[in-house]
């Protein structure tokens, strides 16, 4: 990899900018993938969210309450007597544990089934894209990064997920230890009368964890889908792609997070906002729509965010590395580099 560390703050704000355009308009040309994301992710919560709900009517079937009367709980109250009343019913608990794991488990696989088809198509669409981030920005040169179609999406999806597959499954086990760590900790810290500053410093270390678990999970499947490698070379890939561009990677991370933290928070108004609506005589019927409406395009803005950040990614780590790799990771084709120089002066 053969960028520069050292870099002005001038020209790694105009590296940023110009990769941060590049990835958005990328994301835009192939828009059908933030849709299809939205769905899947959609999905994925509504699935995860079905046993979750069946907990409360498990609850209500132990102890013999009502199921809108323990809904009327705060949902600490909730949770607590939710806890309580499986951990006093073993059988009950491993079967509601058993359901939440199979529907956690095969929602993973189907996610990830999806984000091969999307990462491999994104792969495709940055490469084949002249420098559409440099002025005057027309459709038809947008249009040239399109290469979304849906035997390619399948095509994508079907050779990478093996290693989308395994890579979630290590992802998957390090959240597993990690929250039981953390659950642990905290739990230690509580029974030996420690204050909340400290419980505190741990959950902001435990965040930025798993924030950082996040970013090389991303950064190997933009990898694997890149270079052909299988996960265990992956791994080290994007950790090396990590240290020795750190400070554009950085960047783009912390941009990207703004963004959802702004989008975050402009959900949180709207939601507030159609709060209030439900209360007025006039327009509480359009409480419902309205709600379904804001869900969808919340979906669609967080995904396009995301799609742009991979699309960000992506350029930073071919003109990172020594050459384009091409190839399937279960692939038979022969990887064939394009070299530094051609690469260069296409952009």
């Amino acid at each position: 990899m053969g960028r520069t560390i050292l870099m002005s703050p001038v020209a790694l704000f105009s590296t940023l900018k110009s990769t941060l355009k590049r990835g958005a308009l990328v994301a835009a040309a192939n828009w059908p993938l933030t849709i299809i994301q939205a769905v899947a992710d959609t999905l994925f919560k509504l699935l995860v969210a079905a046993p979750l709900f069946g907990g409360i009517f498990l609850v209500a079937l132990v102890v013999g309450a009502e199921p809108g009367t323990l809904l009327s709980l705060e949902w600490r109250d909730l949770t607590t007597t939710i806890a309580a009343s499986l951990l006093a019913k073993p059988l009950v608990l491993a079967a509601w544990v058993g359901a939440l794991a199979v529907v956690v488990c095969g929602g993973s696989l189907f996610v990830f089934l999806i984000k091969g088809g999307t990462v491999s198509t994104m792969v495709r669409a940055e490469r084949r894209a002249g420098p559409i981030e440099l002025p005057p920005l027309l459709p038809s040169v947008v249009a040239q990064a399109s290469a979304y179609s849906v035997d390619a999406f399948i095509e994508g999806a079907r050779s990478l997920f093996p290693a989308y597959a395994r890579l979630g499954l290590v992802l998957m086990t390090i959240y597993l230890a990690s929250g039981s760590s953390f659950l642990i900790l905290i739990a230690s810290l509580r029974s030996a009368g420690e204050g909340w500053g400290l419980t505190a410093m741990v959950t902001i270390g435990f965040v930025a964890w798993i924030t950082l678990v996040n970013l090389v999970y991303l950064l190997t499947q933009i990898v694997i889908a890149s270079d052909g490698c299988p996960v265990a070379a992956a791994i080290p890939r994007a950790m090396a792609f990590m240290r020795r561009e750190w400070r554009t990677v950085g960047g783009v991370f912390l941009v990207v997070l703004a963004m959802v933290l702004m989008a975050t928070g402009a959900s949180v108004l709207a939601t507030t906002a159609l709060g209030l609506i439900a209360f007025v005589p006039l327009f509480g019927f359009t409480f419902i729509p309205l709600s379904l409406l804001a869900w969808m395009l919340r979906a669609i803005v967080f995904q396009y965010i995301g799609l742009s950040a991979i699309g960000a990614y992506l350029k930073l780590y071919r003109e990172a590395s020594q050459g384009l790799v091409e190839g399937r990771v279960h692939g038979h084709d022969r990887l064939r580099e394009i070299p530094v120089a051609n690469r260069t002066s296409a952009h």
